[in-house]
C-alpha cells in the first residue's frame, strides 16, 4: 500500500496534512466535522477521490453531534461539506451516497444510524482503493516498457484513499515487470508536482524528473515524452476533463507533437448529468497563492490576480478516459456510456443540485 491520505481511527478523521509536504510528515487528528471541512477547503487533503473520502467521514464523524431535529442537522452537514471545493464531483457523489443511507435508515435507533454512516464512509474509502487497483492494471497496458510518463498535479496515493489514478497507472507498469519513468510538472501556484507527486515517486523509488510547467513542450519537442497521464476532479457526459489548471495547456501541446493524452478517471469522477466541460463550475482560489510561495511575497502588493484552480480540456484532445471498467476511447461520449449500465449512469451523475454549485454555461 502507498502512503495513507486519510484514514478513520477510533472514531476520529486522521490525515495527512499535504501543505506541509515534502519537508514535514505531519498526521491531523479531527473530532470535529467542521475541522474537516476547513482541511478540505484548506488544502490539508486534495485531490478529488480523497476529497469525497473526506466528506464521507466528516459526515458520519457529524451526525454523531447532532442535536435538535436530525433530518435539518444532516442536511446542514451535507451543505456545509458541498460548500468546500465546487469542481470535484467526488464530493457531491459522497455526500449523496451517505445521505441515502441516512434517509434509508432514519427511523433506527441513533446508534445503528451511525454505526451504517460510518460503514458506508469506510465502504467508500475502501471501494476507492480498490477501484484505483483495476483502473492501474488497465492503463498499464497502454504503456511500453521504459516508457516515460509527464503528469501534472498529483494523481496519486496522496490524492485518493491510496494508490492513485494517474500515478496508479505507473505503480501498476512497475508492479507488471515495466520499467517506467515519469516527468513531474511543478504545478503552480500550489506546487502540487514539486510537493507531492516528486515525494510520492521518490519515496516508491520510482525514477521521477521534475521540471517547471513551461519546460513541457520544449520535452515534447525533443523526444522525450512517450505519453501524458493526468487525473481528473470531473469528467463530463462528453468526455470533456476538468483537471488542474495546466492541464489544457499540456493536450494542446501533446497533441501538436502527436503523443497519446490520457485521462485516469474512476467512474465516481464522471459527472453523467454535466453533457459538456463549459456546465462544470471552476473553483477560484485566493489570489495569496499566486502572489506568494508560501509566506514569501514574489509579486507586487495591489496587482490584479486571476487564480483559477482548474482548467477543461475538450474531449477530442483526449486519446483515452481510463477506469476501474475498461479504458474509453473515441468517440469518447459513445465509450463512456458502454462502460457503465444505464442505472449506474443515472447514480454516478446523481448529484443533489440542490447542494452543487448552479450549472452556468461558461463563456
Amino acid at each position: 500500500m502507498a502512503v495513507r491520505a486519510i484514514e478513520w481511527r477510533n472514531g476520529r478523521v486522521v490525515m495527512l496534512d499535504q501543505r506541509l509536504l515534502p519537508t514535514r510528515e505531519v498526521y491531523r487528528v479531527y473530532s470535529d466535522h467542521r475541522d474537516v471541512a476547513a482541511a478540505i477547503k484548506d488544502m490539508v487533503i486534495r485531490g478529488a477521490p480523497a476529497i469525497g473520502v473526506a466528506a464521507a467521514m466528516g459526515i458520519a464523524l457529524g451526525a454523531r453531534t447532532r442535536r435538535g431535529d436530525p433530518e435539518r442537522h444532516f442536511e446542514r452537514l451535507c451543505r456545509t461539506f458541498a460548500a468546500t471545493r465546487p469542481t470535484a464531483v467526488n464530493l457531491f457523489w459522497a455526500i449523496e451516497r451517505m445521505r441515502r443511507v441516512f434517509a434509508r435508515n432514519l427511523r433506527r435507533s441513533r446508534d445503528t444510524l451511525h454505526t451504517l454512516l460510518e460503514r458506508e464512509a469506510l465502504a467508500i474509502h475502501d471501494e476507492d482503493v480498490a477501484a484505483n487497483r483495476r483502473l492501474g492494471a488497465h492503463g498499464a497496458a497502454l504503456l511500453e516498457d521504459g516508457a516515460t510518463v509527464l503528469t501534472h498535479c498529483n494523481a496519486g496515493a496522496l490524492a485518493t484513499a491510496g494508490y492513485g489514478t494517474a500515478l496508479g497507472i505507473v505503480r501498476a507498469a512497475v508492479d507488471a515487470g515495466k520499467r517506467p519513468s515519469v516527468i513531474a510538472c511543478e504545478t503552480r501556484p500550489f506546487l502540487q508536482g514539486a510537493r507531492l507527486t516528486a515525494w510520492e515517486l521518490k519515496r516508491d523509488r520510482i525514477p521521477v524528473t521534475l521540471v517547471t510547467d513551461n519546460m513541457a513542450g520544449h520535452l515534447m519537442q525533443g523526444g522525450r515524452v512517450s505519453c501524458v497521464i493526468v487525473g481528473t476532479d470531473r469528467t463530463a457526459a462528453n468526455g470533456d476533463v476538468a483537471n488542474k489548471i495546466g492541464t489544457y495547456t499540456l493536450a494542446v501541446l501533446a497533441h501538436r507533437h502527436s503523443i497519446p493524452f490520457y485521462v485516469a478517471a474512476p467512474i465516481s469522477s464522471i459527472d453523467f448529468a454535466c453533457p459538456d466541460g463549459a456546465h462544470i463550475p471552476i473553483e477560484e482560489r485566493a489570489p495569496r497563492e499566486v502572489t506568494h510561495v508560501f509566506d514569501r511575497q514574489i509579486a507586487p502588493s495591489g496587482v490584479g490576480v486571476a487564480n483559477p484552480a482548474f482548467d477543461v480540456t475538450p474531449a477530442e484532445l483526449v486519446t483515452a478516459i481510463v477506469t476501474e471498467r475498461g479504458v474509453a476511447r473515441q468517440p469518447l461520449a459513445r465509450a463512456l456510456g458502454r462502460l457503465v449500465s444505464g442505472r449506474d449512469r443515472r447514480r454516478a451523475g446523481r448529484v443533489e443540485r440542490s447542494l452543487e454549485p448552479r450549472r452556468e454555461r461558461r463563456r
